[in-house]
């Protein structure tokens, strides 16, 4: 109703705040989808620690790290959608600065699973976890302006 106001009176070219606009593009409050997103990230955050505790269990300890890392990471991941709206996270996620971080990234989780159920391959799914992090760690940075320059100008002059 507000947006119908805002049209007729011809005030709908008025820059609105962050909330205003947040709050609009989804019929959740605000407040729900805060609550929401730390539902699911701090999820995200329990289930990476709970992967990395079943890692140090015998026999099936590797096959319960990956799912659960795996899940864990996605959740973290899910956890933006409610502040942000899922299309919204989607278009960001593809957008050209991310769009290798988000292919390797999602690549990675895809891997993980099949290396532990299809493959077998124990140290294959750690390698993916281990990529799944790093993927992760990029494509968080990159929601950070000229982190990412910052981070490769530090490890270029560490190497040099």
């Amino acid at each position: 109703m507000d947006k119908l106001r805002r049209v007729l009176s011809g005030h709908e070219d008025e820059e609105r705040g962050l909330t205003a606009q947040v709050l609009d593009s989804s019929s959740l409050s605000f407040g729900t989808r805060v609550k929401w997103f730390a539902i699911f990230f701090v999820s995200g955050i329990v289930c990476s620690i709970l992967g990395t505790a079943f890692l140090w269990l015998p026999g099936a300890g590797i096959k319960l790290f990956a799912v659960f890392y795996t899940l864990g990471n996605v959740a973290a991941l899910a956890s933006t959608c409610f502040l942000m709206g899922p299309l919204k996270q989607l278009k960001k996620m593809f957008e050209l600065t991310r769009l290798i971080t988000t292919i390797i990234m999602l690549l990675c989780f895809i891997c993980t699973l099949c290396a532990v159920f299809w493959w077998n391959k124990k140290g294959l799914a750690l390698l993916f976890c281990i990529l799944q992090f790093l993927a992760m760690t990029w494509y968080s940075i990159s929601f950070i302006p000229f982190a990412r320059d910052a981070i490769i100008k530090c490890f270029t002059s560490c190497l040099n």
